[in-house]
């Protein structure tokens, strides 16, 4: 069993792409698992007038919008690698879903596009990666456009995120001239020839050593001289590249192509599999646990429910992070404090899921959740509780209050508005003596507001009304000696409880919070929802 455990561990690896929208981050990952054998044909999402979707993307308002709103799962086999792509949303208003995926992740690739380069959204996410300290590997995208030269985006990179860069290959042209990429460790030369697929199948290689006589057959005079000075400058005044480096987060290997013409992609890919690490230890609140530790345990990340219009089901996705899951087992679930079976266990790619028997360290199924899990829930085998750190709860920036159209549909809009906010896309908290009567949601992005009312109204069949609030922060509150009713006194603020009845106090700007934390210095005003363990004071948040 210890054998074919570390034997698992060593093939699996689990990342994620992270992107500014309209970087290319959804045609990136179609090309991936065109080369990865597990798509056939390639359908971009601006294939729109042959009606055909990007792979990942699941939900109709995401067909019909074009972007990606949801986080998926896809799985494929490639040279005897399990790779685990976790699919994020591009649009920043769902950066709180992508943060949450990242947890879940033992790398990540930063996708840059060669025009733009270093965008805002890119940024934000790019120091999440660095707080988990991930490698981070980044593709330059679009080189079938013109776009900045390769030297100035290196230079980017370290002037704004502050990360040194070490080229993996170097790009032959750029535009309509783009031929293809050098691969510096090898010293070959890939030329890609399209033959007219647009991108929706593999594309032609041939693969010449820059040192053979050949060379000169693939590369005329000029695009040969300029590659030899290219790399004479990057040789001697470049960083040297070095495994440690890389894994630690500290230099990102760099790679050039372009996602839409499908250059570049299968060296990168192949690059990709070899310098990503294998699946590594998660903290926990006992100390770090090993994926090779023989026990199972894993945690979930996302809940996704009505992925499967006919049958309205929730799916709770949990990363494994170490031993072995069998199809059935029972696990300690810590916040409930029981066991529980861990039933009709799935892999997925995108909606279409198939049944599994097992699954090892770095692998993502789909559980069937009958109500019992929330994203953050940690289950380990055996009666010892494991709490695994690091699946945050975002503090949200817009606010609304829910009202039903239709009274006699309220019930629907409750059960859809509980689910929902158990999936993360939205929050839900409760005034002060009201309960469910008039509740309150909070999102991190205020697009979330147009996807909450689409999928109450089509998958729910409520429809509703949001009359937004003058609040802009929220923040959990622990202390012993919190009043809510004197602090609402105050103004600028309301006080709400979260569904585990943990107090929360939104306030109108950052005056108001300023003001409070000045003024209250014996409590704690928190970003993230504190971590809950079986049997936690609701009141103090313990």
């Amino acid at each position: 069993m210890a054998n074919e455990l570390e034997r698992e561990v060593a093939r699996r690896r689990t990342f994620a792409i992270i992107s500014h929208p309209d970087a290319g981050k959804t045609t990136l990952t179609e090309k991936l698992l065109l080369y990865g054998g597990a798509i056939h044909l390639a359908g971009s999402v601006k294939a729109k007038r042959a009606r055909r979707h990007a792979t990942s993307d699941w939900m109709e308002l995401e067909k019909e919008r074009g972007i990606s709103v949801t986080s998926s799962v896809l799985q494929f086999a490639y040279r005897d690698h399990a790779v685990n792509l976790l699919d994020t949303p591009g649009h920043q208003d769902f950066s709180e879903d992508t943060y949450r995926t990242l947890s879940a992740a033992d790398a990540a690739v930063m996708l840059i596009d060669a025009a733009k380069g270093v965008e805002p959204q890119t940024k934000k996410l790019f120091k999440v990666c660095r707080m988990r300290g991930i490698p981070i590997f980044t593709f330059v995208n679009k080189l079938d456009r013109y776009g900045r030269e390769p030297l100035e985006l290196m230079n980017e990179l370290e002037q704004v995120l502050g990360i040194r860069s070490y080229p993996m290959n170097w790009p032959i042209g750029m535009g309509p001239e783009f031929r293809g990429v050098y691969d510096r460790q090898a010293r070959v030369v890939h030329v890609f020839s399209a033959e007219g697929s647009h991108g929706e199948s593999e594309v032609s290689e041939r693969s010449v050593s820059i040192d053979s006589p050949e060379i000169k057959s693939v590369l005329t005079d000029a695009e040969l001289e300029k590659l030899n000075e290219d790399i004479e400058l990057l040789d001697i005044g470049g960083d040297a590249f070095t495994r440690e480096k890389s894994d630690t987060g500290q230099l990102t290997p760099m790679f050039f192509g372009s996602a839409m013409t499908n250059f570049g992609v299968r060296p990168f890919l192949d690059a990709f599999l070899d310098l990503a690490p294998a699946p590594t230890s998660r903290p926990t609140t006992q100390g770090p646990r090993e994926p090779t530790n023989p026990k199972f345990a894993g945690f979930v990340f996302k809940i996704q429910a009505n992925m499967d219009p006919a049958h309205r089901d929730r799916i709770a996705f949990m990363r494994v992070v170490s031993g072995r899951y069998v199809k059935g087992m029972n696990a300690f679930h810590s916040r409930l404090g029981k066991e529980v079976r861990l039933a009709k266990p799935s892999q997925f790619l995108a909606a279409e899921r198939t049944s599994i028997e097992d699954a090892w360290p770095g692998d993502v199924i789909g559980l069937f959740d009958p109500g019992q899990y929330r994203i953050g829930d940690s289950l380990a085998e055996g009666s010892q509780e494991v709490l695994f750190e690091g699946v945050p709860r975002f503090s949200p920036e817009f606010f609304a209050v829910v009202r039903s159209r239709d009274p006699l549909r309220r019930k629907q809009m409750e059960k859809g508005l509980e689910q929902l906010s158990e999936e993360g896309t939205v929050q839900i908290f409760q005034q002060l003596s009201m309960g469910m009567k008039d509740p309150i949601v909070g999102v991190v992005g205020a697009l979330q507001f147009e996807v909450l009312q689409y999928r109450l109204e089509h998958e729910y069949g409520a429809k509703i009304a949001l009359d937004r609030l003058p609040f802009s922060h929220a923040r959990w509150v622990v202390g012993a000696n919190f009043d809510p009713k004197s602090f609402d006194w105050e103004g600028n603020r309301q006080t709400v409880q979260d569904r585990d009845g943990l107090p929360l106090v939104l306030f109108r700007d950052d005056w108001a919070l300023q003001h409070a934390e000045e003024k209250h210095p014996d409590l704690k005003f928190l970003s993230e929802a504190p971590l809950l363990r079986q049997g936690a004071s609701a009141a103090t948040g313990s």
